[in-house]
């Protein structure tokens, strides 16, 4: 087994530090929506990558191996504000089935990106689409534990 150390426990996270770690998400009423704790091992990602929204990344920085934080996250930290302009009229004849309150209907955009939407409501002629992320609107809790920080552009040290 090859492991990998940082020579440096005092190292903090900072922009570009690989990180690897374990964090789950909830939204207020403690309901949790992601969780990395049921897998072998931590996740790895590098600040600044955009694989983390910048609000979990912001939460990040200082922390080094070992440490563990909580932090409560307003919508404009973590998914954003919930938009009213993100509702979206359809005609409910332009649908090859006739939607159903719920169900995420996926959408290309001009640029032939996929775009996810939830439909709202629908009658004979018109079908709203909320094309928000699930979670706009929401405030976020975010806890995190630190395995291992790393500095950018260092790869640590392999033992055998």
């Amino acid at each position: 087994m090859v492991e990998i150390i940082n020579p440096n426990e005092e190292t903090r996270v900072s922009e570009g530090s690989k990180v690897d770690l374990h964090f789950s998400v909830a939204i207020e009423n403690g309901v949790e929506i992601d969780n990395t704790r049921n897998r072998e091992e931590p996740v790895s990602l590098v600040i600044g990558d955009g694989n983390l929204l910048p609000g979990f990344e912001k939460a990040l920085f200082g922390l080094r191996a070992g440490d563990r934080r909580t932090v409560h996250l307003p919508p404009e930290d973590a998914f954003g504000p919930w938009n009213p302009e993100n509702i979206q009229r359809f005609d409910t004849v332009k649908f090859e089935q006739r939607p159903v309150v719920g169900h995420m209907i996926e959408f290309e955009d001009k640029a032939k990106s996929s775009l996810f939407g939830v439909v709202k409501s629908v009658n004979e002629d018109i079908t709203e689409i909320d094309f928000n992320h699930p979670l706009a609107g929401k405030n976020i809790t975010f806890e995190v534990e630190i395995f291992k920080v790393t500095p950018a552009g260092q790869q640590g040290i392999k033992i055998m």
